[in-house]
């Protein structure tokens, strides 16, 4: 008797959905639920919808000229 792969759960960032997924088989969209999601939030970011929040850089006296 075969034994099923074991599934994960997890819930969509975009969407909010509870979704199952076989690690094994790597989705590649995610930790999204599917592969709209993944286009709707990466659509976010390209319009400024996301920011980020506070500078990328620890010290502005790092920054070189």
């Amino acid at each position: 008797m075969s034994q099923s792969p074991e599934m994960k759960t997890s819930r969509c960032p975009q969407c909010g959905r509870a979704f199952h997924y076989d690690p094994a088989a790597e989705p590649a969209w995610l930790p999204f639920c599917c592969q709209r999601c993944q286009w709707v939030d990466l659509g976010r970011w390209m319009s400024g919808d996301y920011l980020v929040s506070r500078s990328l850089l620890r010290d502005n006296d790092e920054q070189e000229d």
